[in-house]
């Protein structure tokens, strides 16, 4: 069987913030300082196929949620050659402020969504705010809106999008959150998303504190292992250790992209 066509896979950091530990896990100390969390989009493009991951927030929305904005995603993506009003096809992981802002500045793409996650956005959790907080009503309209256009391509559980490139329900952190996976030069690679912010949470079996569902984020970490050949070839949503443990692409791109489809250092 011929293997599908190798993505090159790229991690653009365009914001980042201070945590405490027990921002990161369940029964962190409150007072122990925890590890930065970084804010990615991600970009994956084969020789015939280009695919964004997530589309990040804007500069108001940092402000709103006192992070440091360190650049327009769709910045990071032009530098990458990619053009985000052109981009046609857009996978989100879910629909947290953070995934799905900038929406806006891909307006002929076609967004990848998982069904359970448009209904619990939408659904009765959203009246708790405990659930509702990550989410900003006006982008979950907005994903309506893009439903009734046409614009929204539902799955409902794993799908094959084109060879070589799927989509993987996962669950736990909300209701329809997705990995993705994919083949390149170095085997299948996983982007775990918020399957698990950082290293850590599924390495320690530490889980992240917003959360739909507990038993169904760590069922989630067993699933992201059988997707890849080597474990190491997860790639956390959130962890700085990303920027470190990959290269970036050129000198110019230092500290702003790194490329995922290659041994990471440790």
């Amino acid at each position: 069987m011929t293997a599908p066509e190798p993505y090159e896979v790229y991690a653009i950091r365009y914001a980042t913030v201070a945590r405490r530990s027990a921002e990161n896990f369940i029964g962190g100390d409150p007072h122990e300082s925890g590890a930065r969390m970084d804010y990615f989009v991600w970009l994956a493009r084969s020789a015939s196929r280009t695919f964004v991951i997530d589309t990040g927030f804007n500069a108001a929305a940092a402000q709103k949620r006192k992070r440091e904005f360190l650049r327009s995603p769709a910045e990071g993506l032009r530098l990458l050659g990619v053009d985000a009003a052109s981009t046609e096809n857009v996978i989100l992981t879910h629909l947290h402020y953070d995934h799905v802002g900038n929406f806006d500045l891909f307006p002929r793409a076609r967004f990848h969504l998982q069904d359970s996650e448009l209904a619990y956005a939408t659904g009765r959790y959203m009246a708790t705010e405990f659930f509702s907080y990550a989410y900003e009503v006006d982008e979950v309209v907005a994903m309506v809106r893009n439903a009734y256009a046409g614009r929204v391509e539902f799955h409902d559980g794993d799908a094959n999008l084109a060879p070589g490139i799927s989509v993987h329900h996962i669950g736990g952190h909300t209701k329809g959150l997705q990995a993705v996976r994919l083949w390149t030069r170095v085997g299948w690679l996983v982007l775990a998303s918020d399957a698990s912010h950082y290293y850590a949470n599924m390495g320690e079996g530490r889980p992240f504190p917003v959360v739909a569902n507990v038993l169904d984020m760590v069922d989630g970490w067993r699933k992201l292992h059988t997707l890849v050949d080597d474990p190491r070839h997860i790639v956390p949503g959130h962890d700085p250790l990303v920027m470190q443990r990959y290269r970036a692409p050129s000198p110019t791109l230092e500290g702003i992209a790194v490329r995922l489809d290659a041994e990471p250092t440790a």
